[in-house]
């Protein structure tokens, strides 16, 4: 199952939710979801942001969930994991 999935469920979310909150389009999201589709840098950045975590967890380069610091100037916006 994908990081994205897990994270979705994990926050009680449907897609059409995740639509919603990112501007990413529900068949979109579904496609990245199942793997068909990679998410593009923007839509990598909204759904780490939503979720609460880095970038790098839903690349699956670390292991570690928990967000890097955001900047002062970017407020977190997501839902707390």
């Amino acid at each position: 199952m994908s990081r994205y999935r897990i994270l979705r469920k994990r926050n009680r979310l449907l897609q059409i939710q995740i639509a919603m909150k990112t501007g990413i389009d529900q068949s979109v999201y579904s496609k990245i979801e199942c793997g068909r589709r990679e998410a593009s840098l923007s839509q990598c950045r909204e759904l780490a942001k939503l979720f609460g975590t880095s970038m790098d967890y839903l690349a699956e380069l670390t292991d570690e969930e928990t967000p890097y610091p955001r900047s002062k100037k970017e407020t977190r916006s997501g839902i707390k994991p």
